[in-house]
């Protein structure tokens, strides 16, 4: 007993003592040695994260993502300095925020050029292509925005999942062609929430933030959080009431639900921000688009048995995370919130595909060669490629 004792509290020294040489080196780096290494002057760098347009007053919300404190000396707006009030103070540790009040008397529609300047004479600037009223939280407004989610989202997902019936009734190999479908429309979703996470990234996020690695690692560890989900509800479906099929359509909604709450987030903060005219031209685009998403949830569940609560609870899954991000997006949009959940998204539903993949090789299509797989998968991008042109 003391041997393993004793065997334990080596393994737990060896593993600790390349920690302790590592501390002892940061606390040096930090401590005597910083001089040693000190070369160089550090920069400031001040982003602009947010503009609002409220009553005579634009409201700028500033952050430190450099590496040095500042000090916040002046606003301009296009160029010409103005008197403003920073909350609640001028002096910006690292990553620390503030509030920059600017009295002006704004037009909508017209642009701006936003500046801030700290105390070293660095100006750091952002872009407004066409001004427009800042949104206040009401329920008038909150309705708004449940109706646009459950327009884009709730709705086409409903209708999408009539096309089981017909899903049901075909042969093997053309059901096989809609699973492939399936991970065709997937694919294309997937890739669309990757590349709407990375410019939300390039545009709007301090490049101290390092967004595409960001971008990378969420979608990695939304991958195998998600996988090893899926791969535990998948096996543990025939000891339950659950079904296979249930299982994945399970897993397809869920995966789609993520997406389109990073679909309603760009909705909402595109209408706060004024960057969108809503019209019935886009709304349809949005509904045919979203259409196929309920094709993908159809397409496993034809070989089981669904109830109607069972299709209506999957449609809400994935169709009603839109209202909620909408209301985000609109009421307290935040950069950094958008890219994590776009990424979420992305690496959900590249999940779910791997899932798929593996059904149609169980169902006997081991190099998913066939013509119906491969044209299954080029119909499903394809189709999601012409109806987001409407969008």
């Amino acid at each position: 007993m003391e041997v393993k004792n004793t065997s334990k509290a080596k393994l737990v020294v060896s593993g600790l003592v390349p920690f302790a040489f590592l501390i002892a080196m940061i606390a040096y780096i930090f401590g005597p040695g910083s001089d040693l290494i000190d070369l160089g002057v550090s920069l400031p760098e001040v982003t602009i994260e947010k503009i609002e347009f409220l009553d005579s007053e634009i409201v700028a919300t500033i952050r430190n993502t450099g590496h040095i404190p500042v000090d916040v000396v002046m606003a301009d707006v296009n160029d010409r300095i103005h008197p403003a009030a920073i909350e609640p103070d001028k002096h910006l540790e690292r990553f620390e925020t503030a509030v920059v009040r600017i009295p002006f008397l704004w037009n909508v529609a017209e642009p701006y050029l936003i500046g801030i300047t700290t105390d070293d004479g660095t100006r750091f600037e952002k872009e407004v292509e066409a001004a427009a009223p800042s949104l206040e939280p009401s329920l008038e407004l909150a309705g708004f925005f449940a109706i646009i989610g459950t327009y884009v989202g709730i709705i086409p997902v409903m209708i999408g999942l009539l096309w089981l019936p017909f899903i049901k009734r075909i042969s093997k190999s053309k059901y096989h062609f809609f699973l492939a479908l399936t991970a065709g429309l997937l694919l294309f979703l997937g890739i669309d929430a990757t590349e709407e996470a990375l410019e939300v990234s390039k545009e709007a996020l301090a490049g101290s933030f390092n967004g595409v690695l960001l971008v990378a690692t969420v979608v990695l560890l939304s991958f195998l959080a998600l996988y090893y989900a899926g791969e535990r509800l998948v096996q543990n479906a025939s000891l339950s009431r659950m079904t296979k099929p249930v299982a994945v359509a399970l897993m397809v909604s869920i995966g789609i639900g993520l997406h389109n709450f990073g679909e309603g987030l760009a909705i909402g903060a595109a209408i706060g921000l004024g960057q969108v005219a809503l019209s019935t031209f886009l709304i349809v685009g949005f509904a045919i688009h979203n259409t196929t998403e309920g094709i993908a949830i159809a397409s496993p569940l034809a070989k089981g048995k669904p109830m109607i609560r069972l299709l209506a609870g999957l449609g809400l899954l994935a169709g009603s995370p839109a209202v909620f991000g909408a209301w985000i997006g609109g009421f307290v949009y935040s950069p950094f919130t958008a890219i994590i959940f776009l990424s979420i998204g992305a690496g959900a539903i590249f999940q779910v595909i791997v899932i798929l993949i593996r059904w149609l090789q169980d169902e006997g299509d081991k190099k998913l060669s066939s013509a119906a797989v491969v044209s299954g998968l080029a119909v499903g991008m394809l189709v999601m490629y012409l109806t987001s042109i409407l969008i």
